[in-house]
């Protein structure tokens, strides 16, 4: 296994290409030069309600200026987690987030000058400009918005606060991932650094006193910091109270159910259907137990390879991997996979100071890039799967829709990238080179229920807690954050995992308490996609037709008619109930396998 001290030491073709945002550090200023006199033009289109043609022009320019801004924007985050703690790319950041709240504020106008229109005056803007037509469904849902939109001195204020708000997560991360210090272990005889990129690598080791000894000094390093944890959290969570309690909303839950035209009962009946079949994930606890050959499991043990496949993949035979895996998905959705290793959209490699986890960053302009850190596991393909489900979404979305149609919820977006997995765990399963492969497939896909139904529903409902606690009037501090997470893992392990006093600490590397409730959407994604892959492995060439126009589908669908396209309706039980059976189902098939050895 390759690995790197540095970025400098990365190949360049293991390194993403971000060219096609800008050739160098002077193309990036032109363009930030450009859209900071765009946004300043846009200013001038107050009172633009008035006129059809001269609302058209302002929409026009808007979503030409909006795009440019999340190009620098995008293209900004990705520069500052290739190297965190970098003073440039920081610097860079703060400007792009400067010029996105000056954004903010010069388009303020328009939302409370649009909702001052009687539906009469609304209705006879489409009469008198035909062109018009080709926004009104984001015009329609601003329009909706009615008794949630605030004058427009109040709207800057706001986004004074949101800009300052999300400095939160930024300084969580920075803290994280670059200014800690988890200390070093000895590996093969070599000194390594504990860093969050190589943490999951490390704790795969074989040696269970070496397992703990990275979780112990991992831990007592957050373990000194988790007052400002807490901090930062309760500052970003009152904040994003604030501004919903701001904008008429009771909290920040029913702007999140507003805003995504969600019912609540598709939650209320995703946690009560998942929390009632607990029993099939101890179950899945005990069979882990029993096939990493352990007495006792401990949480330092979960991040063990059930499968016990030792075998490494070199990049390329990953991306070969992948490719074969979504086969099943036709030639067309193939070649839009490869365009993500021919054109270099994914930056592999691990090393200190990079961003630690994964993701697809994209634009309605260019094409996403995905950050990962390759660790040469089956764990590391199913990475580039999944992301890479995201990239040729986003490719089809934006190949398929007007700009202005091109942002989809994030509750429909993990359904491309779950839907990837579960076709790698199949592959994997049937044409496996030896048994531990084929049960590494099938590990691996019960991983990703465990993690994503399971582990979302468990930390989602944990995020709606604390922010019931907040909204009631309390903070959120070190000792109220811990006994939360311990009840809560106490309650989903059961009595299959050993708790520790370190078991109090994951709630403080979850990037995604920053992010507004998007923990749900893992759940709901792989409940759908697990239904969805199962059909197509089936042969049902009515589903993928299904499945693909799901994947062109842009923003002017609401999430919950999105899914109706294929068939599935989330405030039923049913769906919920298919894919805990599916992973049961795969739980048997891998204590089959245990006891076929």
């Amino acid at each position: 296994m390759q690995k790197y001290s540095s970025r400098k030491d990365v190949p360049e073709k293991y390194k993403w290409d971000l060219t096609e945002y800008y050739k160098d550090e002077k193309d990036y200023d032109d363009n930030f030069n450009k859209c900071l006199k765009m946004v300043s033009d846009l200013k001038n289109y107050v009172g633009c309600t008035s006129d059809a043609s001269r609302l058209y022009e302002f929409l026009k320019k808007d979503i030409e200026t909006y795009g440019l801004c999340e190009d620098l924007y995008v293209y900004s985050f990705l520069v500052n987690d290739q190297e965190l703690g970098n003073s440039k790319s920081m610097e860079r950041i703060s400007k792009i987030e400067n010029l996105f709240g000056e954004y903010s504020k010069n388009v303020s106008f328009f939302s409370p000058e649009l909702l001052k229109l009687d539906k009469d005056k609304y209705d006879k803007l489409f009469k008198d400009n035909s062109e018009l037509s080709e926004f009104k469904d984001s015009l329609d849902k601003i329009y909706r918005d009615k008794d949630h939109v605030i004058s427009e001195r109040e709207e800057k204020i706001v986004t004074d606060l949101v800009t300052a708000m999300d400095h939160f997560s930024d300084m969580s991360s920075t803290m994280l991932n670059s200014e800690h210090d988890y200390g070093k272990v000895s590996v093969s005889g070599e000194e390594e650094k504990i860093t969050t990129t190589n943490f999951r690598r490390l704790m795969k080791n074989s040696d269970r006193k070496f397992r703990q000894e990275v979780r112990e000094k991992y831990n007592k390093t957050l373990s000194n910091y988790a007052v400002s944890s807490a901090q930062f959290l309760d500052g970003y969570v009152k904040g994003n109270i604030a501004s919903s309690r701001i904008h008429n909303y009771k909290d920040a839950w029913e702007a999140k159910l507003f805003n995504l035209n969600m019912p609540n009962e598709a939650y209320e009946m995703l946690v009560k259907t998942t929390e009632e079949n607990l029993d099939v994930l101890h179950e899945y606890y005990r069979v882990f137990k029993e096939s990493v050959k352990l007495d006792k499991l401990y949480q330092y043990d979960l991040y063990l390879d059930a499968s016990k496949s030792n075998k490494e993949y070199s990049i390329e035979e990953a991306q070969e991997l992948c490719l074969k895996a979504i086969s099943p998905l036709g030639e067309d959705y193939q070649k839009l996979f490869k365009k993500i290793f021919e054109k270099r959209y994914i930056d592999y490699a691990q090393y200190p100071g990079k961003c630690s986890g994964g993701y697809s960053a994209s634009s309605i302009i260019n094409d996403s890039r995905i950050l990962m850190s390759y660790n040469y596991d089956l764990e590391s393909v199913s990475t580039i799967i999944h992301e890479g489900g995201h990239n040729v979404h986003h490719q089809m979305v934006n190949g398929n829709n007007l700009a202005q149609n091109r942002e989809i919820s994030n509750l429909m977006a993990e359904v491309a990238s779950l839907t990837n997995e579960c076709l790698l765990s199949s592959y994997l399963a049937k044409n496996g080179t030896s048994l531990s492969e084929k049960k590494a497939g099938i590990d691996n896909i019960l991983g990703v229920f465990v993690s994503n139904l399971f582990g979302a529903v468990r930390e989602g409902k944990m995020e709606q807690d604390f922010y019931n606690y907040v909204s009631n009037g309390g903070s959120i501090t070190k000792d109220y954050m811990n006994e939360l997470t311990r009840k809560s893992l106490e309650k989903y392990y059961g009595k299959e995992v050993e708790l520790d006093e370190y078991s109090n600490n994951s709630w403080m590397v979850r990037s995604h308490y920053y992010m507004n409730y998007y923990l749900y959407n893992y759940a709901f994604c792989i409940s759908v996609a697990s239904y969805v892959a199962s059909e197509i492995l089936d042969g049902n060439k009515d589903m993928l037709k299904k499945y693909m126009k799901y994947l062109t589908t842009g923003s002017d669908v609401w999430p919950i008619d999105a899914f109706k396209i294929l068939d599935v309706d989330l405030t039923k039980k049913d769906v919920y109930e298919k894919a805990i059976k599916y992973f049961a189902s795969l739980l048997d098939e891998f204590k089959s396998m245990i006891e076929g050895e």
